[in-house]
């Protein structure tokens, strides 16, 4: 089996000829990537699946395209969300099937978040999870720069914001609450 595109994707028996395009898996795969940069986290919309690094595979089968996902925490409620709307986006984007399945073979942790995540992060008023060594302990979260000022003379005021994924902070320096994305090992 093989996929083209002509004004969208058709499948064709392997050995018809066409005068068509014939994309390569690489070139579906890379397609499919550009389509998951529209897909944002529904709790922090600056963000994308793959700023967030919650996608682990995408391969071509022959129903179409596979793609595996991780949450970034296990009771996160907006995982069903996330899955369709990746295959909404995928399957609106390349014009092919599209399934998405949790990888459970694979742990989400906070250094998956990408460099570029962290700053859209910052920009957006919510400070980074610092970087870690797979352990995670709570005097961690007691040393968070102010993404509004840049200060470090900051306190913990709870452990638990708006989401799971979350914990609130205050700045001495410029008065400002603010959240942090919480670093998970």
């Amino acid at each position: 089996m093989r996929w083209e595109l002509y004004l969208g994707w058709i499948h064709r028996p392997a050995g018809r000829t066409s005068k068509m395009q014939v994309m390569s898996e690489d070139a579906i795969i890379s397609a499919v990537y550009a389509s998951l940069e529209q897909v944002m986290d529904p709790e922090i919309p600056v963000l994308t699946v793959l700023d967030l690094g919650m996608i682990t595979q995408v391969s071509v089968t022959e129903a179409g395209i596979l793609i595996k996902m991780i949450p970034t925490f296990a009771a996160c409620p907006a995982v069903t969300y996330i899955k369709d709307n990746i295959r909404s986006t995928v399957a609106h984007d390349l014009g092919m099937p599209v399934q998405v399945e949790v990888d459970k073979e694979t742990h989400w942790h906070s250094n998956r978040l990408s460099v570029e995540a962290k700053e859209k992060l910052r920009n957006f008023g919510i400070a980074a999870p610092q970087v870690h060594n797979g352990e995670v302990h709570a005097e961690i979260m007691l040393h968070t720069a102010c993404p509004h000022c840049g200060s470090e003379q900051t306190y913990l005021r709870s452990p638990f914001g708006s989401t799971l994924c979350r914990a609130i902070h205050f700045c001495k320096a410029c008065g400002m609450a603010f959240e942090q994305f919480k670093p998970v090992e």
